[in-house]
């Protein structure tokens, strides 16, 4: 796991890769998870057609931070065509290093325009995206997945997107049906491993640093995405490459950091988005980092109250 590995083209430091989180995978967010070690951060996911129309928002939302490389891109659409367009956009606007196509969000406003984990539905379609896209971009074309919508077919789908070209594929080990509550599938993941010559990127239930490192054992992925384990809990990719260079993971954060990371956290925000936005959305990252101290609850109330980066400290 901590041993550099070339995926997609891209050579990375190691097998860690930071998830595309709406809401949460901003600037500030891929900062901290970069300096933790993950090697491999995606932004979060924009619409094919805003980046098209110039949307100021998402152009924030695709932009990276100086320096920031490798530097993905995740693309939210159902047409081919308008997909390639925003994948070139991006490439020439922002020096995107790779494009993956989202095709596991489970939002029902996102699956309800056909788009996202509804193009499950639909594996032709998908291949045919993964193709056109490939044709018009320079850089690798991925795609993350579920393993299908209500029932399982995820070697199916696998299949598709590696005839189509997809450079490697991220698999959520679930269905769009499930919840949280459904234990990640990770033996269908090995089987997907095993049934296509590109490289799977595993997702689901990678929440303490045991996991990933047990994910490739027990699957045999290149890689391994976290998404809710690193919020507010960056410290899981340094803790996992801690674990797999000495066999031990060391100490989890005091209490001490975790505060302190939140401070910085917010300090960060507040540079790039202004005081206002940084204090509504650091209600929902504070509320991670302080999870499960003493007074927390009280803590997280005064949050939620706080209006100025000055009564948040």
């Amino acid at each position: 796991m901590a041993s550099p590995i070339v995926l997609a083209g891209l050579t990375l430091e190691n097998r860690l890769v930071s998830a595309p989180m709406a809401g949460v995978s901003d600037r500030p967010f891929r900062r901290l998870v970069r300096e933790a070690g993950a090697a491999l951060v995606f932004p979060e996911m924009v619409s094919d057609k805003a980046l098209l129309m110039g949307n100021r928002k998402t152009r924030d939302l695709a932009a990276p931070y100086p320096g920031e490389k490798p530097f993905p891109v995740q693309l939210l659409g159902r047409d081919p065509q308008t997909l390639a367009d925003a994948a070139l956009k991006a490439v020439e606007c922002f020096g995107v290093d790779l494009v993956d196509i989202n095709m596991g969000c489970p939002v029902p406003k996102v699956v309800s325009n056909g788009e996202g984990a509804a193009l499950l539905k639909e594996p032709t379609l998908c291949g045919r995206i993964i193709e056109r896209v490939r044709r018009a971009v320079p850089v690798p074309v991925t795609c993350k997945m579920r393993l299908g919508w209500d029932r399982p077919r995820g070697t199916e789908l696998a299949r598709v997107a590696a005839d189509a070209g997809a450079a490697f594929i991220t698999f959520h080990a679930r269905l769009r049906t499930d919840s949280y509550a459904v234990p990640a599938r990770w033996t269908a993941l090995a089987e997907i491993v095993q049934a296509v010559p590109v490289p799977i990127v595993g997702n689901g239930d990678v929440l303490e640093p045991e996991d990933a490192l047990r994910m490739l054992d027990e699957t045999g992925c290149a890689a391994v995405m976290v998404a809710r384990g690193c919020r507010g809990n960056p410290w899981i990719f340094s803790r996992a490459l801690r674990l797999a260079r000495r066999g031990d993971p060391g100490p989890p954060p005091s209490a001490r950091e975790r505060i302190s990371a939140a401070l910085r956290h917010l300090e960060m925000l507040a540079a790039d988005k202004g005081e206002r936005r940084a204090v509504l959305e650091m209600r929902g990252h504070g509320s991670w980092y302080i999870k499960g101290l003493p007074g927390a609850a009280a803590a997280r109330a005064r949050l939620m109250k706080a209006r100025t980066v000055e009564e948040m400290r």
